[in-house]
């Protein structure tokens, strides 16, 4: 599973550089744009292609999973300790809508002591951030969780392999591929190398 998360700022053209990474066969995208208000993210939405709407993940607004078709929601760390009891009612309705739902964690103990079964999770950081300076990676080792757990932190074509070793079952990119000259050349790199450990491992 190769996941983007969009980048923090709004970008120049950022619409159809998503759409170009669609293009290019993005499964999943995360959008995350935690400065934008509910009009903001309808201002990007509206200007990605419609047939792309059901790969998308929202991180804010889970009501836009509804208005736009939407893959699903993502409950980031804060979002999923703030429900509190509310967390599993509040996952299981958007499941039985058919959405996906999936969260971020920053610990294995905290995956394992979870009491909610998540489409799949985001840990992080495996590695140093690209995108964060000073956030040192953690290179946790999953291998013995059942969970579908997705790595990110420090994710480029050079860090895969390292990856899935360590027992993640997909990974999530952000700054190697917004950090970058060209955002489609980067993801097409990613997605070349994730492509070739996938077909290695199995």
């Amino acid at each position: 599973m190769l996941i983007v998360l969009t980048s923090e700022k709004p970008l120049q053209d950022e619409a159809q550089q998503i759409n170009n990474l669609f293009d290019a066969g993005l499964e999943i995208l995360h959008l995350r744009k935690p400065t934008f208000t509910i009009d903001g993210y309808r201002s990007l939405l509206n200007l990605i292609e419609i047939k792309y709407h059901n790969r998308i993940m929202t991180h804010q607004f889970p009501e836009l999973t509804l208005e736009y078709t939407l893959r699903g929601i993502h409950l980031q760390e804060q979002a999923r300790l703030d429900l509190e009891d509310a967390l599993a009612v509040t996952t299981k309705v958007y499941k039985n809508k058919g959405f996906s739902v999936s969260s971020s964690f920053h610990s294995i103990e905290d995956i394992k002591n979870c009491p909610v079964d998540f489409d799949y999770v985001l840990l992080s950081p495996v590695f140093g951030s690209i995108s964060k300076s000073g956030y040192e990676g953690k290179e946790f080792d999953v291998t013995a969780l059942k969970e579908t757990v997705i790595g990110m932190g420090g994710i480029n074509e050079n860090t895969l392999q390292e990856t899935y070793k360590l027992g993640f079952k997909g990974v999530g990119v952000l700054g190697g591929v917004w950090n970058t000259k060209n955002s489609l050349t980067s993801f097409l790199e990613i997605k070349q190398a994730n492509d070739q450990v996938i077909k290695a491992k199995n």
